[in-house]
């Protein structure tokens, strides 16, 4: 069947387009540096992924700052997994949602009290979706298809993947 996603993805690297090394040893190759990519802007969604390492490169970059402040500005869809969330506490992105994190990234998620806590395995507030880990990444990519392009195009990129219900 023909793709019915009509979704540009743009993977930055926060360090330029060099590989760069997971945490499960997983190697990704960014299609662009952060810094160029955020001259081809705006975004439908900014994603950050999760890793403790990750989100902590991620919460210490001024230039992922701010992406996320120009993003939250206009109200655009800010999406994050597992220990990613922990990147907007730290710039200040969302005060007062209800999110959800990675359950070994919670108790740094909620120092301040910045934030409600859910257990679900995905969170949507308002522009912000938030979700736990690898275990809820499809549920959590099929949200944000569903809150881009519709409801019926999130079930025709579902069905195939043979998902539980």
């Amino acid at each position: 069947p023909e793709s019915v996603l009509p979704i540009a993805v743009t993977v930055a690297g926060l360090a330029g387009k060099e590989p760069v090394q997971c945490s499960r040893d997983v190697m990704i190759c960014p299609d662009s540096s952060l810094e160029d990519a955020r001259k081809q802007g705006p975004y439908d969604v900014i994603l950050l992924p999760g890793g403790l390492l990750g989100a902590q490169n991620l919460s210490e970059s001024p230039a992922v700052k701010e992406v996320l402040k120009d993003q939250e500005g206009r109200k655009g869809l800010i999406a994050a997994i597992c220990a990613g969330p922990t990147a907007l506490l730290a710039h200040g992105i969302a005060y007062g949602s209800t999110v959800t994190t990675h359950p070994g990234a919670k108790d740094k998620m909620m120092a301040g009290d910045h934030y409600k806590y859910s257990e679900a395995r995905v969170q949507k507030d308002g522009n912000v979706i938030t979700s736990r880990g690898p275990g809820t990444s499809f549920e959590f990519a099929l949200t944000i298809v569903e809150e881009l392009m519709g409801a019926e195009v999130a079930g025709q990129v579902k069905a195939p993947l043979i998902l539980k219900d």
